[in-house]
């Protein structure tokens, strides 16, 4: 939901925004990455499984809403009385349910329902897993709230990038493949053939308006790490046209940007948004976008992007920080590095989309995306040529692997800041804490 309306953070405004669930996806899925803890794999579980029921759309798209209202009512889709439970899923259950849940007499909310509170794990997790599904169906044949279902590039962008970082980091081929229909659609209904994006898509036919800059830097930054999550270069390519084309039609001459293109419809004022809100802020989504981009690449130009729009924006993250999560989080990723983590595997090694086969080789690949330094990227992939001496294989590297090879036919890890690298590690442990990893094993 789009936030509490109260201190105790009983009662939401019901509203459900593509951008604060694909937001939250991707920063839970970093969380259980570092630390295992199993509300953050819950959470992660539960909001990839709502953004593909409630969400998705036919053409492979992520709708932009549903409504707060159903029947008239806020509320009224997602409220419950002690009543309408024992209904739902009997008396003996429906008691269970209703003290588990928080659901009273007096209600919690309006017309004496209340909201449905999971204050803590159930001691009995195969019934609560049973309840809840009853009560999903219940509520399945209620009045359903509307949906918007217009597909925005930049929300669609944040999902992107939430399903492929989750899906990489969960070992969930599906979420990645979703991940990636949705890139797929950008491209065939979004991007025009003067590589132009456009804002929004409806049933697959797109809308006339331009994209704004907050579009061009979200879709970049989920086609990065859709790449990183695939091994895919198709991503890693199209993301660096879309960060070309911002930074020639956005940029104000001074280090900064503007939120409309130089070539959009003159306004009184052209609009200029320098705070991270409920969603990233234009120009801190291009120079997060930017700055990743230039360490999978080693190309500085877009390294010297983020650098200047950063030290533009510097002035607001010192007065109201919480109007620069994004901006900050950049900031950090740029004071760390940020690493750069090339994992060459034998040529004997057989690829997979969310990895390699072979315990060895998923371990190393498990320890890289679970890797904590802000801001770390990864190729990863079978050596250059085959052994010592032979010839090349043919086919284009990621830039991270170029040349590199894997020591003595084991995986090999190359950790380098601005291309400049540490010497190359066959041990996997110490491997784990240059990237400050859970290595395998760790009880999650």
């Amino acid at each position: 939901a789009r936030y509490s309306v109260d201190a105790d953070w009983v009662v939401p405004h019901f509203e459900k925004m593509l951008y604060d669930n694909a937001l939250l996806l991707r920063v839970y899925a970093h969380w259980w990455a570092a630390t295992g803890d199993r509300l953050a794999e819950r959470v992660v579980r539960e909001s990839a499984e709502f953004l593909l029921r409630e969400l998705r759309t036919p053409e492979g798209g992520f709708a932009a809403a549903l409504d707060a209202d159903s029947e008239g009512r806020e509320g009224a889709y997602y409220a419950w009385s002690p009543a309408d439970l024992v209904e739902a899923v009997g008396e003996t259950d429906g008691t269970w349910a209703a003290d588990l849940l928080g659901v009273t007499a007096a209600g919690t909310f309006e017309h004496g329902t209340s909201t449905l509170q999971l204050r803590a794990d159930p001691d009995d997790a195969d019934r609560w897993s049973d309840v809840r599904a009853r009560l999903l169906a219940a509520r399945d044949r209620r009045p359903r709230p509307a949906r918007d279902d217009k597909v925005v590039a930049a929300w669609n962008g944040l999902a992107i990038a939430a399903f492929a970082d989750a899906g990489a980091i969960f070992g969930e081929p599906a979420w990645v493949d979703a991940a990636a229909a949705a890139a797929d659609l950008l491209v065939a209904i979004h991007l025009t053939p003067d590589a132009r994006l456009l804002r929004t898509s409806l049933g697959g036919q797109a809308g006339s308006s331009p994209a704004v800059l907050a579009d061009y830097g979200d879709v970049a930054e989920g086609l990065l790490a859709l790449h990183q999550a695939t091994g895919s270069l198709e991503w890693l390519d199209l993301s660096a046209v879309l960060l070309d084309v911002a930074v020639a039609q956005f940029a104000d001459g001074a280090g900064g940007y503007f939120d409309t293109a130089s070539d959009a419809p003159d306004l009184f004022l052209r609009p200029r948004d320098l705070g991270d809100d409920a969603e990233p802020a234009g120009w801190s989504a291009l120079a997060a976008a930017c700055l990743t981009y230039s360490a999978l690449t080693g190309d500085g130009r877009y390294r010297a992007v983020a650098e200047r729009a950063l030290a533009v924006a510097a002035p607001l993250a010192r007065r109201a920080p919480r109007a620069a999560g994004w901006a900050l989080a950049t900031a950090t990723a740029l004071a760390a590095g940020p690493i750069e983590v090339g994992l060459v595997l034998p040529r004997s090694t057989t690829l997979a989309l969310q990895g390699v086969s072979g315990r060895t080789a998923d371990d190393w690949v498990t320890v890289a995306r679970r890797a904590t330094s802000p801001g770390l990227v990864l190729a990863f992939g079978r050596e250059s040529t085959d052994d010592a001496g032979g010839e090349p294989r043919g086919e284009r590297d990621a830039p991270l692997l170029a040349g590199r090879v894997a020591r003595d036919g084991r995986p090999t890890a190359y950790v380098c800041r601005g291309l400049v690298c540490q010497e190359p590690t066959t041990d996997l442990v110490a491997f784990a804490r240059l990237v400050g990893a859970r290595a395998p094993g760790v009880e999650e």
